[in-house]
């Protein structure tokens, strides 16, 4: 419920005015976004630009998964959760963060997901995660799958500054409804695998 969150519409509308005007973002297939409901976006992951440019890509407001020591500090720490996200220890089985994302798709919100778990160069060489996997399977909710790109010129995982005259894509692709008890981890690879056909 966006009552919940009073500035999401300000921090929000910052992030579409910055990345607008100093990268030139382009967006396709924001048609197969659900109207309304939950959902799941699950897109590669080159830059930490990546969930702004979804985030402003995507015509519905969204959740995120943000790691956790980036909660530590004070004014981080308000800026996250009144952009709705919430803290997610990595690399370790992190019940509460996951309990939280269900909630939420089950609440009728969209939640953003990387399947890479962190920042990956190549798509056609990482792995997904079977977390997705799991969320796509208890939520029962349609999982959009999401490319992004030119977000790892503006800002690379080496990189100390951002880098203009960048422009950046974000690609939405058809919804995939996740049927049957199928192993998380197979779930994972339907998901990675349509994520990569949008690269193409």
């Amino acid at each position: 419920m966006m009552h919940r969150y009073p500035l999401y519409s300000t921090f929000r509308g910052i992030c579409a005015a910055v990345i607008m005007i100093l990268f030139r973002l382009k967006a396709a297939g924001q048609e197969n976004i659900p109207k309304r409901g939950g959902f799941l976006i699950a897109s590669n992951h080159v830059s930490y630009l990546d969930p702004v440019a979804v985030g402003v890509a995507c015509p519905r407001p969204l959740n995120y998964m943000a790691r956790h020591d980036l909660f530590k500090n004070a004014a981080s720490s308000f800026i996250l959760r009144h952009s709705r996200a919430f803290p997610v220890k990595r690399k370790s089985a992190d019940l509460g963060a996951l309990k939280e994302a269900l909630r939420r798709l089950k609440n009728g919100d969209g939640l953003l997901v990387f399947p890479e778990g962190s920042r990956q160069e190549n798509i056609h060489l990482s792995e997904a995660e079977a977390g997705v996997g799991f969320l796509a399977a208890k939520a029962g909710v349609p999982v959009v799958p999401a490319f992004v790109s030119g977000t790892d010129r503006a800002l690379s995982r080496d990189a100390k500054f951002i880098k203009l005259a960048t422009e950046i894509r974000v690609r939405f692709g058809k919804q995939i409804h996740i049927e049957g008890r199928m192993p998380y981890q197979d779930i994972a690879q339907i998901i990675m695998d349509s994520i990569r056909h949008l690269s193409c």
